[in-house]
């Protein structure tokens, strides 16, 4: 890593609250404001202090309006919440985003590389692990492992494509790093000489389960061990002849199974596990065809966060062989992953298109990048 910097983002001063009713409908009916004010709210001291009414006079000196409008200020700037955070770099392309338990986040960058820290509280950014560290290449799937200290990412070599090529690694990798510092700890590469490293889960054991979007496979690394294992493989898993990702999303249940997603054919798959070992592979069947599903976060009993790449963020419900989806919030521009904090999903906002789509190689994403807030209402999460 050459250098460490860091640089403040400022979160955006309009509130925007969403254009949602208040019951969620079976079809997406809010949206994400197109546009957002930088300037704050007009103030008014009648709105602020209130008509005085009564049989007295009160009059206003010069030094209370000025205290008002200071109180005022103050408290819009102590309730104010953020909506959206800008990711660095012009060509970032955010993929995927994890969070610890004391409410920061970290992105992993397609484009760019490195993973860059976030703290949502003061909308302040940080590069933590720089584009190259480790041997690394585009970031992909990141999954901060708290009982390790580990920040786990899934490096690719798209250098072809136009990404970075400030790491040494030729192929795919799972990567270690420092939870608290950044630095490299280990890298494993995946095997075979084809290999797509996705996305990462962890079990209560510590041992590392990875999506491998080129073959249809689902990798383990069990602690202390140097090389992967097939943990579970199905024909079911494999990606479209026509081409596109074949498996994405991982993640563990409220049941103990792991659950898993396919990217181009839009598919939502549950692996029994029973004692560290794969089971029955079930497809799931569902009220909705899911369109690119992308990231699974674990979000209550029986219930997941989801991500279509089609623009949305769902909630996921699965009883026995079957999923019913309510769409949660709408309207991004390529959406990859979600992570939770307390009643808040944030949502990485990829604009992926812009990278691996060859039509679009000449033309400028949207900048800046940005995650997004997205509240939670309280049955959601149960």
């Amino acid at each position: 890593m050459p250098h460490v910097y860091a640089m403040r983002i400022h979160a955006d001063t309009d509130r925007g609250d969403l254009d949602c009713p208040d019951e969620i409908h079976s079809t997406i009916s809010c949206s994400l404001k197109p546009t957002r004010s930088e300037r704050p709210t007009p103030f008014s001291i009648d709105n602020c202090m209130g008509r005085v009414t009564g049989p007295r006079l009160v009059r206003y000196s010069p030094q209370l309006a000025m205290l008002a409008l200071l109180l005022n200020f103050t408290v819009q700037a102590a309730t104010q919440k953020v909506e959206s955070i800008p990711i660095p770099g012009t060509k970032a392309f955010p993929e995927s985003i994890t969070s610890t338990s004391d409410g920061a986040l970290f992105v992993g960058r397609l484009g760019d590389g490195g993973i860059v820290s976030v703290n949502p509280r003061t909308a302040e950014s940080t590069l933590f692990v720089h584009p190259g560290a480790a041997g690394s290449r585009s970031i992909l799937g990141v999954f901060a492992d708290e009982a390790s200290n580990t920040l786990w990412a899934c490096s690719n070599d798209l250098s072809a494509l136009g990404a970075p090529a400030t790491g040494s690694d030729t192929g795919s990798a799972l990567k270690a790093f420092d939870l608290r510092t950044g630095i490299g700890k280990r890298s494993v590469s995946l095997p075979g000489t084809h290999a797509f490293c996705n996305d990462i889960a962890v079990d209560a054991k510590g041992s590392l389960y990875v999506t491998d979007s080129a073959n249809p496979t689902i990798l383990k690394l069990s602690p202390g061990a140097t090389t992967f294992e097939v943990f579970a493989q199905d024909s079911a898993f494999s990606a479209p002849q026509s081409g596109g990702a074949g498996l994405d999303g991982i993640a563990f249940g409220s049941d103990g199974n792991l659950y898993v997603t396919t990217y181009a054919v839009g598919g939502l798959f549950r692996v029994e596990v029973k004692a560290g070992m794969a089971g029955r592979i079930t497809a799931l069947s569902g009220d909705h065809q899911l369109r690119f599903p992308d990231a699974l976060r674990r979000l209550g009993e029986n219930s997941f966060l989801l991500i279509e790449g089609s623009g949305t963020l769902d909630r996921v419900v699965i009883k026995d062989n079957r999923f019913s989806v309510t769409p949660i919030h709408g309207n991004f521009s390529t959406p990859t992953s979600v992570a939770v904090i307390g009643a808040t999903a944030w949502v990485t906002e990829g604009n992926t298109t812009y990278f691996f789509d060859a039509s679009k190689k000449t033309v400028a994403p949207p900048l800046p990048f940005r995650i997004y807030a997205v509240s939670l209402r309280k049955e959601i999460t149960k």
